[in-house]
């Protein structure tokens, strides 16, 4: 699907964009090193997986899911996928789980099987309609995915001008400015 490989690319570009998203200081991301990993048994894909660099660390692990389409099995998937990583890597690490959604009528939530666990701390849904507003580029970026048709334009150059502005590094200037264009294409 388009936005998961947006989404991806957005991680591996922009890291510090998914801990502002989460509520964390973007400085998180030197902590970490983001990545998909398949889970042998079926063969499941992560849409992503933030893993801190050093496994002796307190940090924990974060498993992403980014859905924009309802999946009625969305959270039987994740959370088989996640078990299924435990029993295979066995980290050192304790995890979280963070699923985006582009708004709230898109998550199926299964409250029968799954309401304990997404109450629990570890469970995080980011809404992105429902964010408030953040001074953060990569939060600004991610944005961009939701922002109506008839205002997308304006904001992405709004945001190419920021990327021009605030960035030094030529290379992840145009990296990031290509990630802009990709989303309003």
């Amino acid at each position: 699907m388009k936005t998961d490989s947006i989404f991806y690319k957005l991680f591996l570009t922009i890291p510090s964009s998914f801990f502002e998203l989460i509520g964390i200081s973007g400085n998180e991301a030197k902590n970490y090193k983001f990545t998909s990993r398949e889970v042998k048994q079926l063969s499941f894909r992560m849409d992503g997986l933030f893993v801190p660099t050093n496994s002796n660390s307190d940090q924990p692990f974060y498993l992403v899911e980014v859905q924009f389409q309802p999946k009625e099995e969305l959270y039987y998937r994740i959370f088989s996928e996640l078990f299924l990583y435990l029993r295979q890597y066995q980290p050192t690490n304790s995890w979280r789980v963070v699923v985006i959604y582009p708004t709230r009528s898109v998550e199926r939530e299964e409250a029968h099987q799954f309401g304990d666990m997404l109450t629990l701390e570890r469970v995080q849904r980011i809404y992105l309609d429902e964010l408030a507003p953040i001074n953060s580029l990569g939060v600004e970026i991610v944005k961009l995915v939701v922002e109506p048709e008839e205002t997308a334009v304006d904001v992405a150059k709004s945001l190419v001008e920021k990327t021009q502005i605030q960035l030094t590094d030529v290379v992840r200037q145009e990296n990031i400015i290509e990630l802009i264009e990709t989303i309003i294409v």
